[in-house]
């Protein structure tokens, strides 16, 4: 069976490399966004998956535009009889659906129709579920609303952050995709359509969506502060500069206008919230080192008092 691949985040290498293992499978083509510029210098980066690609000596394809001609051409040369799609970047158009005989598949990390979209797993963690997984289904049209042919799902953690999930369910897709491959081949895979009126969505993160809501309750900051985790962070503003705040952080008794310093002393960082109040562990002002509490207290003890906002 020929397979092509579509893949960018890193969530999908270790799929990649289940790809590569499994028998009675050739993988023509990986599939991956262009390079784009990153850091002060702009300087050009490839997709990580791309280095693994190479490594394993599978020609890389890396169209702007998946729907141009020059682009469907190069796809047809490779006689796909399926097509994996795993955090590509770009939605398959009709003329792309067609071409492989067994479809289009594509590994999804929320359990659907819950967090369609690009984000899925910070949502999960943000809506503070119990469990999330990944679903394997059947590439439709519309973004995430395909059949579903099966999921595994994994429960979420007490402190899990959105960098700690992502990489478990980087590890959990091969078992799900292993478990699916044989249906599809066989023709026996099911299609389970998605109940449309329980789906949520989440788009893609910037770095502004980072930016915290004091009004908002304890618990509920406290999810978003894990979810975003690595990225995109989060952050408020003291004092005209911006303060990038990181888990863990503690729900705390505590009273006040939201974003009002409760308490700012030795190890204690307490900040009022739309209800309770979060006790905070790290925090770094942009353009400086991150620091815990007692450290960052020590270094602002005739800035940061209690009465003042964070905002």
């Amino acid at each position: 069976m020929r397979v092509v691949y579509m893949a960018t985040g890193d969530i999908a290498i270790p799929t990649l490399h289940r790809l590569l293992a499994f028998p009675g499978l050739t993988l023509t083509a990986i599939y991956t966004q262009p390079d784009r510029p990153f850091g002060r210098k702009l300087e050009l980066h490839p997709p990580e998956i791309k280095r693994h690609a190479e490594a394993a000596g599978i020609p890389v394809c890396q169209p702007e535009h998946l729907a141009d001609p020059e682009a469907l051409d190069q796809l047809r040369g490779f006689r796909p009889d399926l097509i994996i799609v795993m955090a590509y970047g770009q939605i398959l158009r009709r003329a792309v659906l067609r071409l492989p005989p067994l479809g289009c598949i594509n590994l999804h990390a929320s359990l659907l129709p819950l967090h369609r979209g690009a984000s899925p797993i910070q949502a999960a963690i943000r809506a503070g579920d119990s469990q999330t997984g990944i679903t394997v289904m059947h590439v439709a049209p519309a973004l995430d609303s395909g059949d579903i042919i099966l999921t595994k799902s994994i429960p979420i953690l007490p402190g899990e952050t959105g960098g700690s999930l992502h990489d478990r369910l980087a590890a959990l897709a091969p078992e799900a995709l292993a478990a699916a491959l044989p249906g599809l081949i066989d023709g026996t895979a099911p299609r389970t359509p998605q109940d449309g009126s329980r789906a949520t969505w989440l788009g893609k993160l910037q770095r502004e969506d980072g930016a915290l809501d004091w009004s908002l309750p304890a618990a509920e900051i406290e999810r978003w502060i894990r979810a975003f985790d690595p990225w995109p962070g989060t952050f408020c503003s003291w004092q005209g500069h911006k303060l990038k705040i990181f888990p863990p952080v503690t729900i705390a008794r505590g009273q006040g206008c939201p974003g009002e310093i409760l308490e700012a002393s030795g190890d204690r960082l307490v900040v009022a919230c739309g209800s309770d109040a979060l006790a905070l562990d790290e925090l770094q002002i942009e353009g400086r080192k991150r620091l815990g509490v007692r450290a960052f207290l020590a270094g602002q003890h005739d800035a940061l008092r209690t009465g003042l906002q964070f905002h």
